[in-house]
């Protein structure tokens, strides 16, 4: 019996030898090709395992921009008799800042196990300079590829268009095998607009002096929302190079290596010019060549009968970022909310095309009623000076219909009238008699009178009516989420309410707009909204299951709010985003 159990526990031991003498086998490790390095230089950090893993997990490289990788590379072969196994996973990175930066822990499962590497510390100082070694890779690359962003204008006026191109150079020493744009820039204090290009195209130019293949990676026009200078900010593209090295194959062809490069535009400045200061009166902020037309869809008509009577102004220049003017009717001519339509395209040189505000029109009376001519006043850039245009004056012919209620007639026999009409007015009063004889009345018993048990019962159920509020009040307040909800939802009625008060208000109302529909969500969600991009809030309005229609048109409403800081909205997109929010606040509450 001894002798089992010691066999047994033999057995047991050498099992756990051996897997212990094998997870001791296993190695996991972080490499990087050096520890120090400057700002403007790449790092290669491979992670290496001699037994092959599951699930592998980078680290977050915090501090470092990745410009390539991962790439795999796998080995296996036979030293004296063993076999040797090797897996690799190898990053590019470029650090992103000076200093002490560290690289993190990456993970591997290994036969059930959990394999972590050490982090790594780097120390970052200023930039170097690259080997100047014709033969070397990265000198190559440094020498032969060049991001340059071209702007057509770097002193426009306030809202005129440029244009910025970004032009990838690179000489016929090298081949660009892939681009990646990593680091998109905002425009701030512009509005922008991205030009979509099909395809890319390598061409021929010029770049320094020197003979350079090129391709246009992005096209953008901005208009500038500020006087003063202002910074483009850089563009940085993610680029493979494939760069012939001093080896040749079997057949005497070059070997090209691969190198992973980051380059940037920079930063670019331009100086906006103000407006100047003699603007017109009726100036809303058109900058540009623009034309004015006033017409309607007929000009003879019965009372009752709707007329369309439309503004169109059309040219070059910043047609989306002002507000056509309005007409100006009499009060006997009933005037509805214009609808409004765009035909804008948008080129290098800026948007062109026409807007239009149609108004439907409805006279109540017969007669002839004119719209008076508009005044349009833009800036001109070319000229450089304030230009006021005007449309024609239109006459609107009211064919049948009744009368007005006031017509021109003599103002002595108006007035005359007039007192007729008062005198008869009194005449109608003179039954009321104005000294009546009254008489006291008697007075009631105040004792066991119905004032008496009112003064009575009054304060005892005002006193029932407390406590139950209290008690009403306290189990509220125990519902902390329930407390919070209801102060959200008041929130968004109020804001609700201001938005609707600041109709003609363009900043106040998308203001109380945005800060409505962000409290309805806190109280139907019970989040803090706006911590969240809008993508993230359509992925919660998802979970919710609410309508896809229902959340594309709140996403619409919030960029519609955010698109309002930088240009003019017009009356009609305004009461259209507050009658659109007022229907998805209840669709929303509907399904939720």
């Amino acid at each position: 019996m001894r002798l089992k159990i010691t066999l047994i526990l033999f057995i047991i031991t050498t099992i756990c030898f051996k897997a212990y003498a094998q997870n001791q086998n296993i190695s996991f490790e972080a490499i990087t090709s050096k520890k120090k390095a400057g700002i403007n230089e790449t790092l290669r950090v491979d992670f290496k395992m001699n037994k092959d893993g599951d699930n592998f997990s980078p680290p977050n490289f915090d501090g470092f921009r990745v410009v390539g990788g991962p790439n795999q590379s796998i080995s296996n072969s036979w030293i004296n008799g063993k076999k040797t196994f090797s897996k690799v996973y190898s990053y590019f990175i470029s650090p992103l800042k000076k200093g002490s930066l560290s690289i993190g822990q990456a993970t591997v499962e290994i036969d059930d196990q959990i394999y972590k590497t050490l982090a790594i510390k780097v120390i970052v100082s200023e930039s170097v300079n690259i080997n100047s070694d014709p033969n070397n890779s990265n000198y190559l690359v440094n020498e032969n590829l060049h991001l340059v962003a071209e702007i057509s204008n770097a002193n426009p006026y306030l809202n005129q268009a440029i244009s910025v191109i970004y032009k990838l150079y690179f000489s016929p020493q090298i081949n660009v095998t892939n681009v990646a744009e990593i680091d998109s820039p905002e425009y701030v204090d512009f509005w922008s607009h991205s030009i979509k290009i099909p395809r890319l195209q390598i061409e021929r130019g010029i770049y320094k002096g020197d003979s350079y293949n090129y391709v246009i990676w992005k096209k953008i026009v901005l208009y500038p929302q500020k006087a003063g200078k202002l910074n483009i900010l850089p563009l940085s593209l993610d680029v493979s190079v494939d760069v012939p090295t001093n080896k040749r194959d079997f057949f005497g062809n070059r070997i090209y290596s691969q190198v992973p490069k980051t380059v940037a535009a920079g930063k670019r400045i331009i100086d906006v010019n103000p407006l100047p200061e003699n603007a017109p009166l009726n100036f809303s902020g058109a900058v540009g060549d623009f034309k004015i037309e006033l017409f309607t869809s007929k000009t003879e008509l019965n009372a009752s009968e709707s007329v369309q009577a439309t503004i169109k102004v059309k040219g070059t220049g910043n047609l989306k970022l002002f507000s056509a003017p309005e007409i100006s009717v009499q009060s006997s001519l009933e005037k509805y909310d214009p609808e409004q339509k765009e035909n804008v395209k948008t080129n290098l040189k800026g948007m062109l095309g026409e807007i239009t505000d149609t108004y439907t029109l409805v006279p109540q009376f017969k007669g002839k009623y004119p719209i008076s001519p508009i005044e349009f006043s833009y800036f001109n850039p070319q000229t450089k000076s304030y230009k006021s245009i005007f449309t024609n004056e239109v006459i609107i012919n009211v064919m049948d219909g009744p009368s007005a209620a006031f017509e021109n007639t003599e103002s002595i026999s108006e007035k005359q009238q007039l007192a007729n009409n008062i005198s008869g007015t009194i005449n109608q009063f003179k039954f009321i008699k104005t000294n009546p004889k009254l008489e006291l009345i008697k007075k009631k018993q105040f004792i066991y009178s119905l004032e008496f048990y009112s003064l009575i019962f009054i304060p005892v159920l005002i006193l029932f009516l407390i406590i139950v509020f209290v008690k009403s009040k306290k189990s509220t307040n125990a519902d902390i989420k329930g407390v919070k909800s209801r102060r959200a939802n008041k929130l968004a009625k109020k804001y609700l309410y201001e938005a609707k008060k600041s109709l003609k208000k363009k900043e106040l109302f998308y203001i109380a707009l945005e800060k409505a529909l962000h409290n309805f969500l806190k109280s139907k969600l019970l989040i803090e909204t706006l911590d969240y991009d809008k993508e993230k809030i359509k992925n919660l309005l998802i979970e919710k299951n609410i309508e896809i229609t229902t959340i594309d048109l709140f996403i619409e409403i919030i960029k519609n709010c955010e698109y309002a800081r930088y240009s003019p909205a017009s009356n009609v997109a305004i009461n259209k985003d507050y009658e659109n929010s007022v229907k998805v606040i209840l669709e929303i509450d509907k399904q939720i």
